[in-house]
């Protein structure tokens, strides 16, 4: 992990800052929630996206770095312009193991991510807040269920499937590093959370404070298709690549379980590996006996958050004005930036 202290002296040269990410994931909502917030912005992207982007006026960036590759970026030239990265989840995947030390500054605890990246620190992070999780299986020879086969890191859902045997599960998996995970029958609900040490509203918990600003359910490839496949006749796997997020409102029964939900997560992340910082979303099932299990946590901007880029059923029970989370990331920089208190936030 990079040194905190490197990332301290970065910052101590800059005599203001921008926001910067790749041109993908949530890119629009973050541009144009700092632009809302009067901060300039970056966007990092490759030449054939580039004119995608330019088509926005309220969400393209201020300026455009182009690049071959996400996984090669111009660290020094954006150290150069004081750019701070918002990581979503392109920009997780695409650094992969080197993100731990990217050698500019980045918003959030970068700890964080590495418990994000390994699903089984990451289960681990969720128990021991108290949060009820699917049953886990050490190995294939344990599956004795249909279970839901994971990968690494932030892909969206791709390549995930669901086996209900070792048999099957040799037959259908090649990868070498997975986990094995109870699949559950209920609503899949996706909470977005941001958690604040400066803000004096929200939810108390021992740190700061939390916001729920908004949740969402998401629409994976086959599997929200799979019913009609079977009407008629035809006999498929279910696949859970992410093609896109559909608004949600909780019922309100719930939200106190929800908010208890978020401050254990966030609680247990500053125990763990100093705390989660900004946004975050913890990946849940409702079952129809309205039990909630979680089964990730995602300690970044979510997809889902894009939705909402004019705020949400939720955010505007706490701002006057629509606050996107893109929004809500710049304008807690900059009161941060305020208070002199950025190395904070930014590690």
């Amino acid at each position: 992990m990079l040194n905190r202290g490197k990332v301290e002296e970065i910052l101590s040269d800059y005599k203001g800052f921008k926001i910067a990410t790749i041109c993908s994931h949530s890119s629009l909502q973050i541009f144009k929630g700092a632009r809302e917030e009067g901060i300039k912005t970056i966007g990092i992207v490759q030449k054939d996206r580039r004119k995608v982007y330019e088509s926005f006026p309220l969400g393209r960036p201020d300026e455009f770095i182009e690049v071959d590759s996400y996984e090669k970026l111009p660290y020094e030239e954006l150290v150069e312009k004081e750019a701070i990265i918002i990581p979503h989840g392109s920009f997780v995947e695409y650094a992969g193991k080197k993100f731990d030390e990217l050698p500019v500054p980045i918003y959030g605890n970068r700890a964080s991510i590495n418990w994000e990246r390994n699903r089984e620190k990451m289960l681990s992070w969720i128990r021991k807040a108290g949060v009820k999780t699917p049953t886990l299986m050490k190995t294939p020879d344990d599956i004795d269920r249909p279970v839901m086969v994971k990968f690494p890191g932030a892909r969206g859902g791709r390549g995930y499937t669901i086996v209900k045997s070792k048999e099957e599960f040799d037959k259908r998996v090649k990868e070498k590093e997975y986990i094995l995970q109870e699949f559950i029958i209920g609503v899949r609900a996706y909470p977005h959370y941001f958690f604040s040490a400066f803000n004096n509203h929200g939810y108390k918990t021992e740190h700061g404070c939390l916001e729920l600003l908004g949740v969402d359910r998401r629409v994976e490839s086959s599997a929200d298709e799979i019913a009609r496949a079977h009407s008629i006749g035809m006999a498929r796997d279910m696949a859970f690549t992410v093609i896109g997020n559909e608004s949600m409102v909780l019922r309100e029964s719930l939200l106190t379980e929800y908010m208890e939900i978020g401050k254990k997560i966030s609680e247990k992340s500053f125990e763990l590996f100093g705390g989660l910082t900004g946004p975050f979303c913890v990946e849940t099932i409702i079952t129809e006996d309205l039990e909630i299990f979680a089964f990730e946590v995602s300690a970044r901007i979510v997809a889902g958050t894009n939705i909402y880029p004019e705020g949400s059923p939720y955010s505007c029970y706490y701002y006057h004005e629509p606050m996107s989370v893109g929004r809500r990331i710049a304008r807690e920089l900059k009161t941060a930036a305020k208070k002199k208190k950025l190395t904070k936030i930014v590690y």
